[in-house]
């Protein structure tokens, strides 16, 4: 039966509600000043607003899973992260959630329902392991049971000679021992310990993974955990459409929507209008709070919760902004790696960013105005984006910022200006 939901209760403008985002997120202030490192205190305080960091491994500036937190609370220690995912008791554990992230113990359980239901909530690689690779589960499960944790490629030693390493497919070339980890990982019986040097998972039950007291709780029904999920969601976004909110966790919109109509009961969610959406139900959790202006600036990942969903960065912000890194060269529009600037409550800015380690330099390979935007660049755009990306230089340990590519050629109408201010600022 379908959800029946009440009409809005409130308005808001465009800016009201992108401020509304914003101070959701944490981006809308100046990062605060900070006497001395940042501490694991900093980084739980990002991970309780968000409520998930997405994993991904690309590694051209920083990995996808670092950089919200030097959004919101600038240069950090990323061994945080690590003690957080890698220690017991253990902060942050990784889960299927927004795609691979890195999740609240409490969040895992919340996930079941998923982990669950995976002849269809998974890919197909996946859902038919346990068809196609029975005998080969049964012995993976036992083997992490025994000797676990373990990466992939040690548990691949024990099957390469029954099944070996297919170098021939285009894509993930996945092992069957990969493919059974993966299944086990996305079923939620096994997850990872933590991660080796080179960012390979060390699979271990969840078991032994995941804290005493959360272990000891009661598996939430499917009901619940799916409202627990969209609060979360609700939470970090403050304001959203139903495709918004099921985004971030990946849940059918069918289902969120049954759930909102119960938070809407309960009151975490209010119906709210925003100007240009019409025709949609819209949301605004009922903690979400509206300030007077938004003045912060921060460099986001193209894997950033604000920049997530692609629908609502247009709507919200104007800009249609997708990511290129599967993109031929020659193709590509804005980059291969390409952040959004915030400043305010715009997205003047797109570049496109390597961490040039050979070199010790932060390098922006190009500089665009955003498609969509305003006309003209706020007012102080490229001296905002100049200390970012200097900030940016010093997080990851690089000695300089340089615009343009090793050859010297410049890339987009905001690189040769860009160029003149870091190189006026040095």
């Amino acid at each position: 039966m379908a959800a029946v939901l009440p009409a809005p209760t409130e308005s808001l403008s465009l800016s009201q509600a992108r401020r509304v985002a914003l101070r959701a997120q944490g981006l809308d202030v100046p990062r605060p000043a900070r006497t001395g490192p940042a501490t694991m205190r900093h980084l739980q305080g990002v991970v309780d607003r968000l409520g998930l960091l997405q994993i991904d491994s690309v590694n051209v500036l920083a990995r996808a899973h670092l950089m919200p937190t030097f959004s919101r609370i600038g240069p950090y220690d990323p061994a945080l992260l690590d003690r957080a995912a890698g220690r017991a008791p253990r902060r942050l554990v990784e889960a299927w959630a927004h795609q691979a992230s890195f999740v609240p113990p409490e969040t895992f359980r919340l996930l079941g329902w998923r982990q669950r239901a995976y002849l269809t909530e998974a890919w197909g690689v996946i859902a038919d392991v346990p068809l196609q690779h029975a005998p080969v589960v049964d012995m993976i499960r036992s083997l992490i049971t025994e000797q676990g944790p373990l990466t992939a490629s040690e548990v691949q030693v024990h099957y390469e000679a029954d099944h070996p390493t297919s170098r021939d497919e285009w894509g993930w070339n996945w092992s069957v021992a990969k493919r059974v980890l993966e299944f086990l990982f996305f079923t939620g019986e096994v997850t990872s310990a933590g991660r080796t040097p080179a960012f390979e998972r060390r699979y271990d039950l969840a078991d032994r993974v995941l804290p005493a007291d959360v272990r000891a709780a009661p598996q939430p029904d499917d009901d619940t955990a799916v409202r627990g999920l969209l609060e979360i969601s609700a939470r970090a976004h403050g304001i959203g459409t139903l495709g918004c909110l099921a985004d971030y966790f990946r849940i059918n919109q069918r289902r969120v929507a049954l759930a909102a109509a119960d938070l809407v009961e309960e009151g975490v969610l209010v119906p709210v209008q925003v100007a240009g959406w019409q025709g949609r139900p819209v949301f605004r959790h009922r903690d979400a709070t509206l300030p007077r202006t938004a003045r912060g600036a921060a460099l986001l990942s193209p894997f950033d919760p604000l920049v997530f969903e692609r629908r609502r960065l247009e709507e919200l912000f104007g800009l249609r902004y997708r990511i290129e890194i599967y993109v031929p060269e020659a193709q590509r529009v804005w980059g291969y790696y390409v952040l959004p600037f915030l400043l305010g409550e715009e997205l003047p800015a797109l570049v496109d960013l390597k961490a040039d380690r050979a070199a010790g330099v932060l390098r922006v390979v190009a500089a665009h105005t955003s498609p969509g935007g305003q006309e003209r660049l706020p007012g102080g755009t490229l001296d905002a984006l100049a200390d970012e990306l200097r900030l940016a230089a010093t997080w990851l340990g690089l000695d300089d910022v340089v615009v343009g590519a090793p050859d010297g050629s410049l890339r987009g109408d905001l690189a040769a200006p860009l160029r003149q201010v870091v190189a006026t600022a040095a």
